[in-house]
C-alpha cells in the first residue's frame, strides 16, 4: 500500500467514524513531528485531508486543531529530548549516519535563528525532522523551546487543517459551478 492509499483510507475511517477524529489527528501530528518517524510516515496530507472533512463532513474543528497541536508539540518535546539525552551517539544513528547534512542544517539553523528556529522548522519538512532533535543536542534552555515548540505546534496544526477546509469549500464550489457548465 502506498502512502497516498494510506492516507486515503485514513481519511475514509475518519469520514466514517468520526469520533475518532480527535485521537487520530493526535497521532498523525506525533508522527509527523517525531524526529525519525517523520521521514519514513509523512502525515500531513492525511491532516489536511482530515481538515477537508471540517465543513463537508461535520468535524468540530476546535477538538481535532487542540488534539492534533498537543500531538505535534509532543512529538517534538521527545525529539528535543533524545537530543539532550543521546546528543553524543546520535549523529551515528539513521537518518543522521546516512544524511548528516540534515543534522548540520539543523544546528546551522538554530545557530542563525535561536528559539524562532523552532517555530520556522515545523514548517519545513526537512527541518522538521532535524531542528528539535539539533535543538537538544545544543541545549537549548528547556522553556525557550517549549514556548517556540506548543505555539508553533497551535499555528502549525491550524494551518493545514484550515487548508483542508478551504480546499473542500474551494472544491465543492467549482464543482457546484463548473459542473453545469458542461
Amino acid at each position: 500500500m502506498s502512502l497516498e492509499e494510506l492516507g486515503r483510507h485514513i481519511v475514509d475511517f475518519v469520514r466514517t467514524h468520526e469520533s475518532w477524529a480527535a485521537p487520530i489527528a493526535f497521532a498523525l501530528a506525533f508522527a509527523e513531528s517525531l524526529a525519525f518517524v517523520s521521514l519514513i510516515l509523512p502525515s500531513w496530507a492525511a491532516l489536511v485531508g482530515i481538515g477537508a472533512l471540517m465543513k463537508t463532513g461535520g468535524l468540530e474543528f476546535v477538538q481535532v486543531w487542540i488534539a492534533a497541536a498537543i500531538g505535534a508539540a509532543l512529538g517534538d518535546w521527545l525529539s528535543y529530548w533524545i537530543g539532550t539525552k543521546f546528543k553524543n551517539s546520535i549523529a551515528r544513528t539513521w537518518p543522521f549516519s546516512h544524511h548528516p547534512q540534515l543534522l548540520l542544517r539543523g544546528e546551522a539553523f538554530i545557530k542563525n535563528w535561536g528559539g524562532l528556529a523552532i517555530f520556522m522548522g515545523r514548517f519545513s519538512g526537512p527541518l522538521r525532522a532535524s531542528v528539535p532533535v539539533a535543538a537538544g543536542i545544543l541545549g537549548m534552555p528547556y522553556w525557550r523551546f517549549q514556548l517556540a515548540n506548543f505555539s508553533s505546534a497551535l499555528v502549525w496544526a491550524a494551518v493545514l487543517l484550515a487548508l483542508g477546509d478551504i480546499g473542500a469549500v474551494i472544491s465543492t464550489w467549482l464543482w457546484d459551478h463548473v459542473s453545469g457548465k458542461f
